[in-house]
């Protein structure tokens, strides 16, 4: 017995997954006039690197009330596009009134913190090193060979953390335009990243060719994170939201040869990279 298909739906939408990169705007003040003061500032800093990004307008750490109507109209004003907000009980009514959907960023799966290797070698297998028993005398607990189950190399297995997630290659040079984020994880750029080109990452970033846009690395907040590349040229840099925006030629030393940029103290220091 046959059946006859089913009519095909025509769905004029759909329902797909997608993920939203956006800028966290953090609120350290209720004040509107010192709100309006900074965020010029920032913005006149920034350049033209944030225009048209979605903003999350994050007040969870004020308890006072703000003016999101006022706030929201001068994001705007900067060409900048909010989404939602973060928000506790004194701002959550009054932010949904203005039109902000509430964003709930504690569910946001943390990059593990990076740890600095050792200075000296460790082998990768720990061989088992036990006295044989002298002649005639019966094996103690002490000396008594492995069980079979274990390893003959004594090096057990148990308690060994978890791989890192493995990382983004982009084996292609970058146009001006397009944008690449690497969620928790290292991105490995083998290419050309080009003015206009935005390369984005909750852990590192490294760059084998020109980098000539702009880089984010530690997008997650991980400060720890560094930014790598053969050929240093960038429109502007940021490691855990410490940006710098270059207008102005670096300086010899540093201005297309192979650098590293990592934060010291609030500060984002470029090295070349010796060898």
């Amino acid at each position: 017995m046959s059946t006859a298909p089913s009519p095909k739906k025509n769905l004029a939408v759909d329902f797909k997954s997608a993920t939203l990169y956006a800028v966290r705007l953090v609120l350290h003040s209720a004040d509107t006039a010192t709100l309006l003061q900074a965020l010029e500032q920032r913005m006149l800093d920034a350049g033209a690197f944030f225009d048209n990004e979605p903003i999350v307008l994050d007040a969870s750490l004020i308890d006072e009330e703000i003016d999101w109507p006022v706030l929201i109209d001068a994001v705007r004003a900067h060409a900048l596009h909010p989404v939602g907000a973060v928000a506790n009980a004194a701002n959550e009514h009054s932010a949904q009134a203005a039109g902000l959907a509430l964003v709930d960023l504690a569910n946001t799966p943390a990059r593990p913190a990076s740890t600095p290797a050792p200075e000296h070698a460790i082998p990768a297998v720990v061989p088992v090193t036990q006295a044989a028993p002298a002649a005639g005398e019966a094996a103690s607990e002490e000396t008594a060979p492995p069980e079979p189950s274990q390893p003959e190399t004594g090096y057990a297995p148990a308690g060994l953390p978890e791989p890192a997630p493995a990382a983004m290659v982009v084996n292609r040079p970058l146009r001006s335009g397009q944008r690449i984020y690497a969620r928790n994880t290292d991105l490995i750029i083998i290419g050309v990243v080009s003015q206009g080109a935005e390369v984005i990452a909750d852990g590192n970033i490294h760059v084998y060719g020109p980098l000539r846009g702009k880089a984010m690395a530690g997008a997650g907040g991980d400060t720890q994170a560094r930014i790598f590349t053969t050929q240093l040229d960038p429109e502007l840099l940021a490691i855990a939201g410490v940006y710098r925006v270059v207008e102005a030629p670096l300086d010899a030393g540093v201005r297309n040869q192979p650098c590293v940029i990592q934060l010291t103290d609030e500060t984002l220091k470029i090295s070349p990279l010796a060898g």
